[in-house]
């Protein structure tokens, strides 16, 4: 197991160019089976995530090639409709394979998913959705097994305890392309990388209107084309990677990155003080004083994304001041808090809320990653941190920043990654 050695206390500068987003390739990739015929998937970064993505497909029977950032997936072989625990258990987007699977071959057979530990995330609208389509579902021995002639649609409404739901929003969408008639989705996700699938589907002769607002609706179609097809830019490692110029008093560039999708981030690091400008869909990120604190509310798109909530935690740590991070979608996301305790940080919880009293400055301290963005909070922090912190369980941190190391060395960061030798 590795670990990433971070020496703090250098000011990030320099240029760098978004990867494709992993929350829009998954779906995207799950997608192409709907078709008898292959598919090109470009600019889908080289994560984790997207290489079990890849071994799913190629355990169904479709022919599968991984170039760098390109994946060609041929699905006219496929003969088995069966996703095993053992390919599931590490990836909660693995999921999105049962509307495509239920709508092009009439049944699946999915384990229950694993993926970050961040609190319960049910699949119960998944379910509740092809069961409207007309599925029948049973759930037995770890696994939703899902069976249906053809698919019909139907008006589906998909409010969840916490807002919409994303992943079943593209699910259901995916599914509905090919059932017979209207579907209409009450209270989808309008989140990009939803409307970066649909659009993909579209391409593939989908018939889809409203992407992008909360009512989406499909007419079916009796089959879907193959394409080639170019995911969009990574908005949450964009974040990630600003947040990383405020915090460590830098001046960084990020080229491919549209800022229309994160304008609750925005305007809540302008609130701050940061200085953010954009030009011809580059964006330069600076800071020039000392940041004042601001208070987060976590919500669905167009809201404050909850895959931004941990880094932006950890750089009002280092803001003078108090800050109140509330987390809506996801309310037991705060693992990374104990561990920046660690790091000199001074972080309460109260319910569903952080409230950040920022220090003069963090120490490094070895820390260990709980899930994907909290590790991004780590080495955000790591970066600041007066001398050496040192990052264990670094895997979350795999699945979803493509060449994270490389990409902060090029901007100035004393970051390395080590085998663990615990």
């Amino acid at each position: 197991m590795d670990k990433l050695v971070i020496e703090g206390g250098r000011r990030l500068e320099g240029t760098l160019e978004t990867s494709g987003a992993k929350n829009a390739s998954l779906p995207i990739l799950a997608a192409a089976i709907l078709s008898k015929e292959p598919s090109v998937i470009k600019n889908v970064p080289c994560v984790a995530d997207v290489f079990t993505m890849v071994r799913i497909l190629k355990s169904i029977g479709a022919k599968v090639q991984h170039n760098g950032n390109t994946v060609e997936v041929d699905p006219s072989h496929i003969r088995h409709t069966v996703l095993t625990y053992k390919l599931v258990s590490t990836m909660r987007g693995s999921i999105c394979f049962l509307g495509p699977l239920l709508a092009r071959f009439g049944s699946a057979q999915v384990s229950f998913p694993g993926g970050c530990v961040i609190g319960p995330r049910p699949i119960d609208l998944h379910l509740k959705g092809v069961r409207c389509l007309g599925a029948e579902i049973s759930l037995e021995h770890g696994y939703v097994t899902a069976k249906a002639r053809r698919l019909k649609g139907a008006r589906i409404y998909l409010g969840g305890a916490f807002g919409s739901s994303v992943l079943g929003s593209a699910n259901i969408m995916m599914a509905a392309t090919l059932a017979k008639g209207r579907t209409v989705i009450d209270n989808a996700a309008c989140e990009p990388e939803v409307v970066d699938l649909g659009n993909f589907l579209r391409k593939m002769g989908a018939k889809i209107d409203g992407l992008g607002s909360p009512s989406i609706e499909i007419e079916g179609v009796k089959k879907l084309s193959g394409v080639s097809y170019s995911v969009i830019p990574d908005r949450i490692e964009a974040g990630t990677y600003m947040i990383a110029a405020a915090i460590t008093k830098g001046d960084i560039t990020i080229k491919n990155m549209n800022l229309n999708t994160l304008g609750a981030m925005l305007d809540k690091l302008r609130e701050a003080g940061v200085i953010i400008t954009q030009w011809h869909g580059h964006v330069r990120v600076r800071r020039e004083r000392v940041l004042r604190p601001v208070s987060v509310t976590t919500l669905p798109y167009p809201g404050f994304p909850t895959d931004l909530q941990a880094q932006m935690t950890a750089l009002m740590c280092v803001v003078p001041g108090i800050s109140v991070i509330t987390e809506k979608i996801y309310p037991n996301r705060f693992l990374h808090v104990s561990e920046l305790n660690r790091m000199g940080a001074h972080i309460m919880l109260e319910g569903p809320s952080a409230i950040v009293s920022g220090q003069k400055k963090l120490s490094g301290a070895p820390v260990m990653a709980s899930d994907l963005r909290a590790s991004a909070a780590l080495v955000l922090a790591g970066l600041v941190a007066e001398g050496v912190t040192e990052i264990s369980r670094v895997y979350h941190l795999d699945r979803g920043y493509e060449n994270l190391v490389a990409k902060l060395q090029s901007l100035g960061a004393k970051i390395g990654r080590e085998k663990d030798v615990k």
